[in-house]
């Protein structure tokens, strides 16, 4: 944060101070979004981090299994796996649940829809935005989830600055759907996070 003429200027912490990009879910977003996951289907999150979401699923009763580029020390985790090398002639669940990478997202959302037939990302509300994700959402996306609250911060691995209790934008969770039927509507939902 620096201050201006005029008022404060808030911009991205620069790649180089956000490292691996790790900001770990909130565990009420990870509940708000169990009532709309199939029980019966495995689920992969391949950017697991320390466990934050795999924790809430695997509390819930879920089958998971969890990855990520960087060894967390995650039980039954797998370290040093790139999800963006993976191949669908390996075994793929048919489910992939994850909050990735910022910088990632679009790469990681296009990639999972070559892998599991259903993909639910989490990111801000402004994803929405962009030409460059046009085919993404006008023909992938299905089901959007959107707080009607503001969730609880989220602060980058490692961050020692001043902690704010509220984050200042909206997020939610999409859906994705590898072979979604073309004309299709997407849904929109508003759920509540302190409800989860």
């Amino acid at each position: 944060m620096s201050q201006v003429a005029g008022g404060t200027q808030f911009g991205r912490h620069s790649l180089a101070d956000r490292k691996n990009d790790l900001y770990e879910t909130p565990p009420c977003a990870t509940r708000a979004l169990i009532p709309f996951l199939d029980r019966d289907r495995v689920i992969w999150e391949p950017a697991c981090g320390p466990g934050a979401i795999v924790r809430e699923l695997e509390a819930a009763g879920f089958s998971v299994h969890a990855t990520d580029l960087v060894d967390y020390g995650l039980d039954g985790a797998f370290g040093g796996i790139d999800f963006l090398m993976e191949r669908p002639d390996r075994w793929m669940p048919d489910v992939i649940v994850t909050n990735p990478p910022f910088k990632l997202a679009d790469e990681f959302t296009r990639h999972a829809l070559t892998l599991a037939s259903t993909v639910w990302i989490f990111q801000r509300l402004s994803w929405l935005e962009g030409a460059k994700r046009a085919e993404l959402i006008e023909g992938h996306l299905d089901h959007i989830l959107l707080g009607i609250e503001r969730l609880p911060m989220m602060h980058r691995d490692g961050w020692e600055g001043p902690k704010l209790t509220a984050s200042a934008m909206p997020f939610a969770w999409f859906r994705f759907e590898a072979k979604r039927p073309p004309g299709r509507v997407t849904r929109f939902e508003r759920i509540s996070w302190r409800g989860a």
